[in-house]
């Protein structure tokens, strides 16, 4: 139960309830710094490139050997909107500002994975040797369908 204050002792106990607020609120500002962690550069020679070239899209990921992401770009992420993702050119941009982001690493040395049937297959490849990036090998991953999907029941009459 809330006890009953007179109007002289009112303020005084609402003064008193701000103070308390405005120390708390202090000391959890004033706590403990927290240390940040440097992080280390990782430096990366060799890589992989997997472009997945689609009608609408192509998406280019640049990854060390193990396929840890270094830099991923697409050409809707490079400004494209509409049909003009799936245009030559767009990859040929979205290949290059992902290149941009992986020549920090010191990548210089890649084996490139094409996969797809987009117009973005040749452009993303050709802009990677552009950028002055040493292409050891190109390997298409397109999956092919073999023996299809089970076909639609007889129509019954």
């Amino acid at each position: 139960m809330a006890k009953q204050l007179t109007k002289a002792e009112a303020p005084a106990e609402a003064a008193k309830e701000t103070q308390e607020v405005e120390s708390q609120t202090k000391s959890a500002e004033v706590g403990p710094k927290t240390v940040k962690k440097k992080k280390n550069r990782r430096s990366v020679n060799r890589g992989q490139v997997h472009v997945l070239a689609t009608f609408n899209n192509t998406i280019v990921t640049i990854t060390d050997e193990q396929g840890n992401a270094l830099a991923s770009s697409s050409a809707g992420s490079a400004g494209f909107r509409g049909s003009k993702k799936g245009t030559a050119y767009g990859a040929q941009v979205a290949a290059e500002k992902a290149i941009e982001t992986a020549k920090t690493f010191g990548l210089s040395k890649v084996d490139v994975f094409v996969k797809g049937i987009g117009l973005g297959r040749d452009a993303a490849v050709r802009t990677l040797v552009a950028q002055r990036i040493d292409v050891d090998s190109i390997k298409d991953i397109t999956a092919i369908p073999h023996g299809g999907s089970r076909p639609r029941k007889a129509k019954r009459n």
